[in-house]
């Protein structure tokens, strides 16, 4: 039940302090999991606080609050729950605060979240039911909300950008100067810290934090100011995210990662490094104001990394259980660990045996059921060390067999990865959004009246003409160029693709096109597509699909309906073969991946709708197409025959 401000001013002025953040699994399993995570990490890390994300609305934001009581209750973790405020009522944010109130959450992150719609755009469920039910608009306006009806029970961070923050409000200034009215104006609300957006140019969060210190009104000048740090998962995330953020990633810091762009596990390396020197600058940098430097992380609900940058920058306490002491035996290796911590380096246990490749949590006891739980006898460290903190440590980091069973999902691949990962899906956490203001959504896609309309902003962004569809803020794949005159007709027909790729037989790993791994390594890919159509058609290519052995496929509504060719199997699509390791499958098409995914999919419909006025010829149309198509995803499981899945797609096998 602490403040987060109070336990950062009982640590010594010359001491530092972390926090972590996560977001709520799409899946139960992967809930689960992200509970076992937790405990881990709570234990061999020890933040002084965690923030839980807010997912507007419906069962996401019931998933945010069901992870918050995790944390406060279960674990007993000092949480700070995100709350956005645009777009629901006031009767939304009382019920989301009260529920927090009552689940002993003392901390809230007061942000704005989308921007605001006008009346005009906002549909009859999300109307104000209520006389005096008025949105919110600003961040501001919940900070100030909460001081009035809720006093100085919250403790209440706001956010702030270190390079700006870009909006379609003013979307010719991204600046911080520009910035800095409204963060005032929060701060003389009642805001009791700031937490910034992520960054990769130490030199412009240094300039931020002057800029505040110096501020002529003073209210920024002994505020905490806790700096907003992502550790590099792949290159593909680091794109995503500072391209959603516009957060800038130096010249230097890019061409580190481009050398090892295809490689994961390489790209994770340089990013501890990267990271781990980012917080030694600003380590070093004096403080204007004597206190406490404290570094924030977000987690992506991903362990590893996490936990090498905070043993390596000296973060974590140098407090240790008295049981800690037995975990140094007689003969083990003192020497450079491969964080630069010898102490905490010695004191680990090395546990070889046992390489089942599950996700499972040591007990004393494992039930003959649970796939989850292994004896201590069996996980390859001794049944009374497992608990110490140095081990927790070690797990976390991947070491040994524990380590490599608790981190089996470091690489993960947005929602092409396994489902049953606490970071399955597209690892922002902040739930269903276009990842773009109304008027750019505009810009890009226009007012389509008609299915044809639609098909031709699918066409366009196969072609390259459009950056992004709301499915996907990127342009296509460069490895889809392959299948491009293949796409190009599925769309013409009225079948809207939203995520392919083509078959791959043995490429090597450091092919320029379909390469990705460790060198001397081969790549292989079934060919797969993923599209919407409409229910007819979805009905005659499944009297055809059945009987095919060689494919398997899964298809679903709106309304929820699944229709799978087994649903149970598991289907890797994409693998690789590389020189002393396992067999690595980083992209996996399920039941349960797909399941949690078809919300989602057709929730962006809605999304869309919401973009254009109700009563519109466009909002009309897309609210007739997600009640009328199906999401078909289709694999061929024939990896060698590489027009095998086009050609019976587009009945040129018949």
């Amino acid at each position: 039940m602490e403040k987060i401000t109070d336990k950062i001013a009982a640590l010594p002025q010359d001491g530092t302090y972390f926090s972590l953040e996560f977001f709520p699994p799409k899946t139960a399993m992967g809930m689960s999991n992200l509970q076992i995570r937790l405990e881990r990490m709570s234990s061999g890390l020890r933040p002084l606080f965690i923030t839980v994300t807010w997912g507007a609305g419906g069962s996401t934001a019931n998933k945010s609050l069901e992870l918050a009581e995790m944390c406060q209750r279960q674990l007993g973790l000092t949480t700070c729950l995100h709350l956005t405020c645009t777009n629901m009522s006031r009767s939304l944010v009382d019920g989301a605060l009260d529920e927090a109130k009552a689940l002993g959450i003392r901390n809230i992150l007061a942000l704005r979240g989308d921007p605001p719609r006008n009346d005009e755009y906002r549909d009859e469920e999300h109307s104000p039911s209520v006389e005096g039910e008025a949105e919110f608009t600003w961040a501001v306006d919940l900070v100030r909300y909460i001081r009035q009806k809720y006093g100085d029970y919250f403790c209440v961070g706001v956010a702030a950008y270190p390079e700006g923050h870009a909006d379609e409000t003013c979307p010719e200034v991204q600046s911080p100067e520009h910035d800095l009215p409204y963060l005032v104006e929060k701060v003389k609300a009642g805001a009791d810290f700031i937490m910034t957006q992520l960054f990769f140019d130490v030199k412009a969060y240094q300039r931020f934090e002057g800029l505040l210190r110096s501020h002529p009104s003073g209210v920024l000048r002994e505020i905490p100011i806790i700096p907003g740090l992502m550790p590099i998962q792949s290159y593909q995330i680091l794109k995503r995210t500072t391209k959603l953020s516009h957060a800038t990633i130096p010249s230097g810091i890019l061409e580190r990662l481009e050398h090892v762009r295809s490689d994961d596990e390489a790209v994770k390396r340089a990013g501890v490094d990267i990271v781990s020197e980012i917080i030694e600058k600003i380590k070093d940098e004096p403080l204007s104001i004597p206190g406490p430097r404290g570094f924030h992380f977000y987690t992506l609900n991903l362990e590893k990394a996490v936990a090498f940058i905070l043993e390596r920058c000296q973060l974590i306490s140098v407090a240790v259980d008295a049981s800690d002491s037995t975990a140094i035996e007689e003969g083990d290796h003192v020497g450079n660990g491969v964080n630069g911590n010898d102490l905490l380096q010695a004191r680990r246990r090395q546990s070889s045996v046992n390489s089942d490749p599950h996700n499972r949590v040591v007990v004393d006891d494992a039930t003959s059921t649970s796939h989850f739980e292994a004896p201590a006898v069996e996980a390859g460290v001794p049944k009374e060390k497992v608990g110490t903190r140095a081990n927790t440590l070690a797990i976390s980091e991947g070491e040994g067999s524990l380590g490599r069973e608790a981190t089996w999902d470091d690489y993960p691949n947005g929602r092409w990865g396994d489902a049953r990962s606490p970071a399955y899906g597209e690892i922002d956490g902040y739930g269903v959004s276009l990842h773009v203001s109304i008027s750019q959504a505009v810009s890009l896609w226009g007012h389509p009246a008609t299915t044809a309309d639609v098909s031709n902003i699918f066409m366009r962004h196969v072609s390259g003409e459009l950056s992004a569809i709301p499915w996907s803020e990127e342009g296509l794949n460069e490895e889809s160029a392959a299948i491009r005159p293949e796409l190009l007709e599925l769309n013409k027909k009225g079948w809207w693709t939203v995520a392919s790729q083509p078959a791959v037989n043995g490429v090597r790993s450091d092919d320029r096109l379909f390469g990705w791994g460790p060198r001397n390594g081969f790549v292989f890919q079934k060919a797969f597509v993923e599209l919407f159509m409409p229910a007819a058609d979805w009905h005659a290519l499944h009297a055809r699909l059945r009987s095919r052995d060689d494919i398997s496929y899964l298809a679903g509504n709106a309304s929820g309906t699944l229709e799978s060719s087994d649903v149970d199997a598991v289907n890797a699509v994409t693998w690789g073969a590389f020189p002393g390791k396992e067999i690595i499958t980083p992209t996996i098409i399920s039941n349960l991946s797909f399941r949690a995914w078809l919300d989602e999919a057709f929730s962006i419909w809605h999304e869309w709708r919401r973009v254009h006025q109700p009563r519109s010829a466009t909002a009309r149309l897309l609210g007739e197409v997600r009640e009328g198509y199906w999401l078909v995803n289709v694999i061929h499981q024939d990896y060698v025959d590489g027009g095998a899945l086009w050609g019976l797609l587009l009945g040129e096998d018949d």
